[in-house]
């Protein structure tokens, strides 16, 4: 096959850029790198030493297939070991697929758990195969489409390994299923059924002396919906004039990835909160700031404007402004409300990465859009002492977004109101309205575009950070080696001194995703060839996990490059010698999201998000043919397909992975 590659798609369907500054982008940034070191990508030692390529292709040419079971998965392949000794990655890859089926190596167990509908407490209402469930009902069922989600343990010790608390993300719906009869009309009915399934859900699990988990009823079982009154806190107060709205502050939305903080709480983070507000008001017409953020009369295809003047952006202005947050919940206070946490943003949120630096808080959060930023937010002061003060340590510091330089260094410019350009004489009023028009003032410090900068991950091993950049349009930057870039890449960099509170930092590129038989940059094989990387987690050991999110619109198409690929997946990798493995593939239609893991590592809980949603390859799924895509978990004949939290153990009970 010829090196060049097919007609990429400009922008991946599901995201178009609102960034019309003229800052630098990623692309440029890498391309000037290169051209700096006299290297070209893929082609000699200097770009090898850029890119961990090298490792990166680990895995021989032959591997088995698998045959379909329900719910869980087996499969083999052949992989050399990582380099030297040490095997951080101790499975054999499983090869890709195009069944509708979710697969992990041989020696593996997956037990399906807690899918879409399922009551968060033993006896609540059941769910109903038809759609037929009530907002009501749904309300005290897990959500839609699970993302981002974290193990809280419940003991220490074994028992901590044995029950916990698991909360998860519910990121957006898709009505054609939720819904008996689509999203034909738009009624209030649907409107309150789509808040409910939305949101965030806390369930208790226990494993089982035969090794499986199971839900259990639970004094802290509780459901987060688009309905549930909400607070706010920093800059941008419950009071302040922007949040003012026809009714309270209620509800969180589109919830991506997460975050937990040091003293135990969730952070859930609002994406693409914009496609839920629209209006049929001729006369209205978007601010500079909601052009910024995408926001439009059309609205991103829910339409519950047309039911509920709560998404109505002509009769309800301000509501809009209560999200793009990131929102703590404490999951072991049922009771407490949740907080936006204004100190952090107002962007859409991918995830937000916590961890702590010289006694201080610090998060790295991803903008997820074509050609916006990344940030991280630094505590002012010890975050202990905050707390025994009774002030929140996410409510106080300094919030930055990142400049990558072709040099492969990067600075983190301050969003702070009076230095720089964000002074009162050029339009910003004071820090709040810096923190609600992030965006923009992002563009005025002149941040580094990047390609849908996604989640964020750090190497507990040695503080390296990492990025998921999913793909993008091919910004003419340094840090996009590609223009188009289709298949994405994961960025890395170590902050001075190592120090997550640093202003500076060193960048390279861990790996470049793709298709060799497409882009001959490409160092990966079959064993471990994905595009569209998206989330990413470290365990303790030190694995890498990266998660794929390939757009329905480009699974498996070859004028995509994506006809080598499959299905979704999740691969591990171990950051020293680059090698990569593939560790599962998912059902068809859906995207592989969400890590976590007991504390011995023995369960790896991870998502299958969206099974069975309409694509390019497989067709349409409809309220007449729900099963037309996907019928995973279930398949039964008249169900329909369910995003569902996948527990994965060791046949003999080792840590996963290793």
């Amino acid at each position: 096959m010829s090196a060049q590659h097919p007609v990429f798609p400009q922008v991946d369907p599901d995201d178009v850029s609102s960034n019309r500054s003229d800052n630098p982008s990623f692309g440029e940034v890498v391309q000037r790198r290169m051209s700096r070191r006299g290297a070209l990508l893929g082609g000699t030692a200097a770009a090898a030493a850029f890119l961990v390529g090298p490792g990166a292709g680990s895995g021989a040419a032959t591997t088995s297939t698998t045959g379909p079971h329900p719910g869980t998965g087996h499969g083999h392949g052949h992989g050399r070991p990582g380099g030297g000794g040490r095997r951080l990655l101790g499975f054999e890859p499983v090869p890709t697929s195009d069944a509708d089926e979710f697969v992990v190596p041989e020696g593996y167990r997956a037990q399906v758990l807690i899918p879409w509908g399922t009551p968060i407490r033993p006896g609540g209402p059941e769910w109903r195969e038809d759609a037929g469930n009530t907002a009501e009902e749904q309300a005290e069922q897990v959500g839609m489409n699970h993302d981002g989600m974290h193990f809280f343990p419940l003991g220490h010790g074994r028992e901590g390994n044995q029950r916990g608390l698991l909360v998860l993300n519910h990121e957006y719906i898709d009505q054609e299923l939720l819904f008996p009869d689509g999203a034909e009309e738009m009624t209030e009915e649907k409107v309150r059924k789509g808040l409910a399934a939305h949101g965030v859900s806390v369930v208790e699990i226990e494993r089982r002396r035969d090794g499986r988990w199971e839900r259990v009823d639970s004094r802290y079982a509780r459901r987060v919906t688009g309905d549930t009154p909400v607070t706010f806190s920093g800059p941008v107060g419950p009071r302040h004039p922007a949040l003012q709205a026809a009714e309270g502050p209620r509800g969180t939305l589109n919830n991506c990835s997460n975050g937990v903080t040091p003293w135990g709480t969730y952070l859930a983070c609002e994406e693409n909160w914009n496609n839920y507000f629209g209006t049929t008001d001729e006369s209205w017409e978007p601010t500079p700031s909601q052009e910024r953020y995408g926001v439009s009369a059309a609205g991103g295809g829910f339409d519950w404007h047309l039911a509920d003047s709560r998404f109505d952006l002509a009769a309800n202005p301000n509501e809009i402004n209560r999200f793009g947050w990131i929102v703590e919940i404490d999951p072991k206070r049922p009771d407490a409300k949740p907080v936006k946490r204004t100190a952090l943003g107002r962007v859409k949120h991918e995830g937000c990465t916590v961890t702590e630096s010289r006694g201080r808080v610090v998060a790295y959060t991803g903008d997820d859009q074509d050609g916006d930023y990344i940030y991280k937010f630094v505590g002012e002061g010890n975050w202990r002492l905050q707390r025994a003060l009774g002030r929140s340590p996410l409510d106080h510091g300094t919030l930055y977004v990142a400049s990558f330089r072709d040099d492969g260094s990067g600075e983190w410019l301050p969003l702070v109101h009076g230095r720089g350009p964000l002074t009162r004489a050029n339009g910003w009023a004071d820090q709040a309205d810096v923190l609600l028009r992030t965006r923009e003032a992002a563009d005025a410090v002149g941040a580094t575009k990047m390609d849908r900068p996604e989640w964020i991950t750090i190497n507990p091993k040695n503080n390296d950070v990492y990025c998921t950049l999913t793909n993008g349009s091919g910004w003419d930057s340094a840090v996009s080696p590609r223009d188009p870039n289709p298949y994405g890449h994961i960025v890395r960099w170590t902050e001075k001194r190592r120090d997550h509170t640093a202003t500076t930092f060193e960048w390279d590129i861990f790996v470049l995703a793709g298709d060799p038989a497409y882009d001959p940059q490409v160092d990966l094989d079959e064993t471990n060839v994905f595009g569209s990387p998206d989330g990413v987690w470290f365990d303790n050991d030190g694995r890498l996990w990266i998660q794929t999110d390939i757009s329905n619109g480009s699974q498996h198409l070859a004028e995509k490059g994506y006809d080598n690929i499959g299905n979704n997946q999740m691969l591990a990798a171990d950051p020293e010698t680059g090698e990569i493995r593939r560790f599962l593939t998912g059902p068809r239609g859906c995207e592989i999201t969400g890590a976590t893991a007991t504390p011995d590592q023995r369960t790896l809980f991870v998502n299958v998000q969206h099974p069975g949603e309409t694509t390019d390859h497989w067709g349409e799924a409809t309220a007449e043919d729900p099963r037309a895509v996907s019928n995973w978990p279930d398949f039964r004949p008249n169900g329909r397909p369910r995003s569902a939290t996948v527990a994965i153990t060791r046949v003999d009970g080792g840590k996963i992975g290793a």
